[in-house]
């Protein structure tokens, strides 16, 4: 089969990450369009072989936009299209159909209570998501949580199914060459004690809650690393300076997750919305301790993860004292953590495809 997808931009995020790893998995040909900001994701997927097309939208209201991805979609004669993100998945599934796309997939990686995107979900928003999703044969959320909230906006049950976000567990593994490179790239010595984190430094990721938190404790030998980018790097960066702990908070921007997490020694994630968790299941992949406000993901697994400590706003730095000051453990995989490796997941996306394509058929 041949896949298009459609996403809204491709800097680095959840999404686009992911979007990255099933395609380096699936067992279908794919390409990928990107409605703007074809960023550092499209190199890497332009690097692994993937034709990558930036239609460079300027403003949501260019409708001619639409026509135009309309007739790459017939150029390419593809047979599914699958979309990721808000905006992608108006323009997308509406292209398909004008495309007369056979199957029409999207992907739900961002709703959470009546947030998507990390932005307050107004009635015009949910009146357009709803109608889009009409256009299409499936929704894919990540999580349970996700899904729920998919059914309380309205769409039907026989509509969405559950994929969890994939890990790559063999990336991810501790590296330590990748942990004494990285310290020594940021100026951190060997014996100093690292927090850390992985996200946009968007306001909803809540890095200057963690920041402000940690400021009394940081000097010489404990150090905040976030990688990441975002919004946020000019107040985050002020806010370092104004407490004092400028010397040892480190905001590197995108680079190799995997590296910087071997790095660490915790990782903690103070965000109260997050719709899968990815980021501290790739900490716990590396074999880090975590302590974390929120993690669907997590809930899901019906069994506690070894290194996993759920926190309140109250309690976030006891936690990180307490985890820091136990004795350092191998960094191994959780054996838990094992079914949500990409190999699996990305074979249960392309099922995904193959489902509502084999149904339109019989149905022919």
């Amino acid at each position: 089969m041949k896949v298009l997808h459609v996403i809204t931009g491709l800097a680095a995020g959840g999404a686009e990450v992911q979007l990255r790893l099933l395609l380096q998995h699936t067992r279908h040909d794919a390409d990928v369009v990107a409605l703007y900001n074809a960023g550092s994701v499209a190199e890497q997927l332009r690097a692994d072989g993937v034709r990558v097309t930036d239609l460079g939208m300027r403003s949501n209201t260019q409708v001619g936009a639409v026509l135009r991805l309309a007739r790459l979609v017939r150029r390419g004669r593809y047979d599914v299209v699958h979309t990721h993100l808000f905006r992608a998945g108006l323009y997308g599934r509406l292209a398909a159909r004008l495309a007369r796309v056979p199957v029409v997939v999207a992907t739900e990686h961002s709703l959470l209570d009546d947030q998507l995107e990390g932005r307050p979900a107004t009635r015009a928003v949910r009146t357009l998501y709803l109608a889009a999703e009409r256009l299409g044969q499936r929704t894919v959320a990540v999580s349970a949580a996700v899904r729920d909230n998919l059914l309380r906006w309205g769409v039907a049950a026989d509509r969405v199914v559950t994929v969890p976000n994939g890990l790559d567990v063999d990336a991810l593994a501790f590296d330590p060459a990748a942990r004494t490179a990285v310290r020594a790239d940021l100026g951190i010595p060997a014996d100093a004690q690292v927090v850390g984190g992985v996200g946009r430094l968007h306001p909803g990721k809540r890095f200057d809650l963690l920041l402000d938190a940690l400021a009394p404790t940081l000097g010489p030998h404990r150090h905040l690393l976030v990688v990441g980018e975002g919004e946020q790097r000019e107040a985050l960066t002020a806010l370092a300076r104004d407490r004092g702990v400028a010397p040892w908070v480190h905001l590197p921007g995108e680079r190799p997750v995997a590296d910087h997490l071997s790095a660490m020694d915790v990782l903690a994630s103070p965000s109260r919305y997050e719709t899968f968790g990815l980021a501290v299941l790739e900490a716990l992949a590396n074999g880090l301790p975590v302590v974390y406000r929120r993690c669907p993901a997590l809930d899901e697994l019906g069994e506690r993860v070894p290194g996993a400590h759920q926190a309140t706003d109250d309690d976030l730095r006891p936690l990180v004292d307490e985890v820091l000051g136990r004795p350092a453990q191998p960094r191994l995989l959780p054996a838990e953590l094992r079914r949500l490796d990409v190999r699996t997941v990305a074979a249960r996306v392309d099922d995904v495809y193959e489902s509502p394509s084999r149904g339109r058929r019989r149905g022919r």
